[in-house]
């Protein structure tokens, strides 16, 4: 029998602490045996509630890009344009320095193949509603939002990693290149609209 008050959500919950508790690396350290060991149960227990690790980590990356939709939505609510991508790009670097496992499960993308990633992919396709909506402001071609959205992932990303692995030694600022690099990321994606090319 599962222990009381054990549930498939549960489980998901203990997982989450862990992978932050990881760090940026927490995702991909996930086990099971840690899993059941912080819920205070043999291993055999947990498949009473989760199928094996990738279902358990399904779980994980689904929850993580609720929460990192919930996040993104409550920052640009009420914006568009540059202030709404400055608003998320802000929420990102902050949902990855307060919850590193969590941000590093949220960048797994769906299988479309695979009918399990179904619930996965749902949940991606709400991020990226949330940032298409933000990026309405620049009134681009519709063909080109999906490649804006790109944009601003990767270079937000790629700050967020470089910063979060201790990637920038110089003392320099971060928070003022950060700004910079959000400034540049919207010139860019302005550059994109057609009354900017006339």
């Amino acid at each position: 029998m599962p222990r009381a008050g054990l549930t498939r959500a549960a489980v998901t919950e203990v997982a989450l602490e862990l992978v932050d508790a990881g760090g940026t690396s927490g995702f991909d350290t996930l086990t099971l045996a840690a899993v059941a060991a912080k819920a205070g149960v043999a291993v055999p227990s947990l498949y009473k509630h989760v199928g094996s690790l990738a279902d358990l980590r399904r779980l994980v990356a689904i929850e993580s890009v609720s929460n990192l939709t919930r996040v993104l939505s409550a920052a640009t609510i009420g914006r568009a344009g540059p202030e709404a991508l400055r608003e998320a790009a802000d929420a990102l670097r902050a949902f990855a320095h307060a919850h590193p496992g969590r941000y590093a499960a949220a960048q797994v993308a769906a299988d479309p193949s695979n009918p399990d990633d179904a619930e996965l992919g749902a949940r991606g396709a709400e991020t990226v509603a949330v940032l298409a909506s933000a990026l309405r402001g620049f009134e681009l071609p519709a063909d080109l939002t999906t490649d804006a959205i790109r944009v601003l992932r990767s270079g937000i990303h790629g700050f967020v990693v470089l910063e979060l692995g201790g990637g920038f030694g110089l003392p320099d600022d971060l928070d003022r290149s950060f700004a910079l690099l959000v400034d540049a990321i919207i010139t860019g994606i302005s550059r994109l609209a057609p009354a900017s090319r006339t």
